[in-house]
Formats: structure tokens, C-alpha cells, sequence
């Protein structure tokens, strides 16, 4: 039987106690913001030039997931002092059904249809269609596996507009999957981006795995190139931080495609674009559940 207990710790202690605990036996340890969904909540970001002063919540909860004969009590108590912190605050103490855990999470996905061409396919799957082109992709530490309809909507636009000439940059590539769509769809050159080097890692494996051609580097590495078509599936407000950078990299002629919008962003993210570089005239393209894809090209 599987235990799961939640520790309430305070800034800059909850990773280091987080490791120790792992240290002391427990089987897996996750951290997230205490105040998630409340007026303190506070969005950490990583972008590059906008890094955080601080890379902690004020307030976290780190869950711990031990069998039932760890001792969260004394564990919690020996990292406490090793940090020269208070001990925690136990939030809950639940125990955990023994269940299949492999099945459950692989009956939570399932194909994902983009287009009659394009499927994204787990790899306990077949291909619904053998025909189409298929991207096997398995959930994992990057975010992007083709069912968020942020990723849809990417994964739609290019279905539709890439070309054998095109040079792509994905930026904020997450698992790689909208780079690995664009080379299948048979662009010319194809290089994707991320700050987590779990995130490049993983994209580099799938892109081997879906044996296609990309490049998939830290924003330190990324060559200085501009594109003739540069998609970013992020958040709004990264994305408004990082106009310069990313319309930086759009060629003569190119193209620029965001998403991670909610409808009601667009047209903010949009005007900050237009102030940025007027030569590159955005507009929603599609929307899908309250999310946007807003695309354009650049004039010059």
C-alpha cells in the first residue's frame, strides 16, 4: 500500500527538502505552488532574458509518495535539521489504492486526429490510419502531446502551410512534437528550442524515435539565423516578453505563428507584436475551447 503525503514548506527550502526526502527512502517527490489559483499565486518564468529573481514559490507543496513502512515523520525531522529549517507542516496523509497505474494512464490517451493526414500516436497504439502520417509520441516530462488544443491548433496550422522550403524554429519545443510535425510534413530544415534540457532531450529522442531530421538545442546554442517560419506554443504573457526575440528570428518574407492564447489575450498579445515590429501583420487564425492560434507573415 502507497502512502502520499503532503509537506507545506516556504521559500527556497521546498526542492532541497524535496531531494533529501527522496534520499530518505520516499519513491517519487513533487513540488508545486501552495497558492495555485489564488490571489498569491505567482508565475514562475524561465524565458531567456526574463529570468526570474527567484526560481520558488513563496509557499510550496511538496507531495511525497513512500510505501506504507517509510517514516515521513523522522525523514521530515532529519531534513529539517540537515537545512536549519522548521520542519514542515504535514498538509495530508492519504493512502493510495493499489491500482494498474501503467493502464490508467495509457487509457487516458488515446490517437489524436490533427487532419485526415496527420495523427499523433501513442506507441501502445496502432495507427488508426497507416496511410496518414503518424507521430508517435508518448506522454512523458515535456509538455506537448498533441491533445492540449493549444498544440492542436499548432499541429493544424502547419498541417496546412508548410512547404518543402521552408526552414522551421520551434521555440519552446516542450517534447518536440510541433518540429517533428513540420519535418514530416516535409520542411527543408527544422530546429527546435527549450530552456529545460529535459525538454531538448526528450524532443531529440522522439524526433529518432519518429526518424526525422531536427536539431534540438538550448537557446544559449541556437545558431544566429532567422527562419522562414517560426512557431512558439508558450503562454501570453511569455510570449509578449518575448516579441523581440521571437519576431527577431523571423526571415523576409517568414511567418510567425503563436499559441498558449486564451481567446480573450489575442488581441493584447497581438498589439504588442504590431508596437514590436509593425512589419509583421498578426490575426487569430483559428480558435478551438477558448484557445487561439494567431499567425502572420512579415512584409519585408
Amino acid at each position: 500500500m502507497l502512502r502520499e503525503i503532503k509537506f507545506l514548506c516556504l521559500e527556497r527550502s521546498a526542492e532541497d527538502f524535496a531531494d533529501m526526502m527522496m534520499d530518505a527512502g520516499a519513491m517519487s517527490v513533487s513540488i508545486e505552488d501552495a497558492d495555485l489559483g489564488s490571489p498569491d499565486e505567482r508565475p514562475l518564468y524561465g524565458e531567456p532574458g526574463t529570468e526570474p529573481d527567484t526560481f520558488a514559490w513563496n509557499r510550496s507543496i511538496v507531495s511525497v509518495l513512500a510505501d506504507e513502512t517509510f517514516d515521513a515523520t523522522q525523514g521530515a525531522a532529519i531534513a529539517a535539521k540537515a537545512l536549519g529549517i522548521e520542519t514542515p507542516v504535514v498538509k495530508s496523509d492519504t493512502t493510495v489504492p493499489d491500482e494498474d497505474w501503467v493502464r490508467i494512464t495509457q487509457a487516458q490517451f488515446s490517437p489524436v486526429k490533427v487532419s485526415d493526414r496527420l495523427w499523433i500516436v501513442p506507441s501502445w497504439h496502432e495507427p488508426p490510419s497507416s496511410e496518414a502520417i503518424n507521430i508517435r509520441l508518448d506522454p512523458g516530462v515535456a509538455f506537448g502531446t498533441g491533445s492540449h488544443p493549444t498544440t492542436h491548433l499548432c499541429l493544424q496550422w502547419l498541417d496546412t502551410h508548410v512547404t518543402n522550403t521552408d526552414t522551421v524554429l520551434d521555440y519552446g519545443c516542450g517534447t518536440g512534437i510541433l518540429a517533428i510535425a513540420a519535418a514530416k510534413l516535409g520542411a527543408a530544415n527544422v530546429t527546435g528550442t527549450d530552456i529545460d534540457p529535459q525538454a531538448v532531450e526528450s524532443a531529440a529522442f522522439n524526433a529518432e524515435h519518429n526518424e526525422v531530421t531536427a536539431k534540438f538545442v538550448l537557446p544559449g546554442n541556437l545558431p544566429a539565423e532567422r527562419y522562414s517560419l517560426v512557431v512558439a506554443n508558450i503562454l501570453s504573457n511569455p510570449l509578449k516578453v518575448l516579441a523581440p526575440a521571437l519576431l527577431g528570428r523571423v526571415a523576409p518574407g517568414g511567418r510567425l505563428v503563436l499559441s498558449g492564447v486564451l481567446a480573450r489575450q489575442a488581441e493584447e498579445v497581438i498589439e504588442v507584436y504590431r508596437k514590436t515590429d509593425p512589419n509583421v501583420e498578426l490575426s487569430v487564425w483559428r480558435e478551438e475551447d477558448g484557445w487561439v492560434c494567431i499567425a502572420g507573415q512579415r512584409q519585408n
